[in-house]
């Protein structure tokens, strides 16, 4: 997950973007945008962001970057930030995996006991036709399991639980 300060019309926002392969689901005041990367390079990218309704409207952006400072061109507007990145933690997962939309579990990858590493898929969810997968913060013990497939879940939900091999 990354944390954005954002200035736009001289108006500081904070923006969190928490990726997973190509999906990514970006928040700001209460609002949840899911968006899809389409292509990107050192300082281009295209996303498709799907809104309410499952309307799709594709974003083109180029920057600039100077150490934390970046520079950002979105379909002809300007806008300036500084990134301030949170670090992925045990503490800042809470020991469990939660989903972070709502959405439908197609797939369970793993079991309680299993031993899982940083960045394996545990669990793939459904979402606007789009797959999601929930993938290990850490390397790590699976403790439990507390869904199972076909089961609609709300954001917020824990899916997961999973400890560090330290505190087995």
């Amino acid at each position: 997950m990354t944390t954005f300060r954002l200035t736009i019309e001289n108006q500081d926002q904070e923006i969190t973007v928490a990726r997973q392969g190509n999906s990514l689901h970006v928040s700001w005041d209460g609002r949840v945008v899911e968006c899809h990367l389409r292509r990107h390079d050192d300082c281009r990218f295209v996303l498709e962001v799907i809104e309410t309704g499952g309307r799709r409207r594709t974003i083109r952006a180029a920057g600039t970057t100077r150490g934390d400072e970046r520079q950002l061109w979105v379909n002809g507007q300007m806008a300036s930030y500084r990134r301030r990145r949170q670090q992925r933690s045990e503490a800042s997962y809470g020991g469990s995996l939660a989903a972070t939309i709502p959405a439908v579990v197609t797939e369970i990858l793993v079991a309680v006991g299993d031993r899982v590493a940083a960045g394996e898929k545990l669990i793939l969810l459904e979402s606007m036709k789009m797959i999601i997968p929930i993938q290990a913060p850490y390397d790590g013990l699976v403790t439990a399991v507390n869904c199972v497939e076909g089961e609609p879940v709300q954001a917020g939900v824990q899916l997961i639980e999973l400890v560090t091999e330290e505190k087995q």
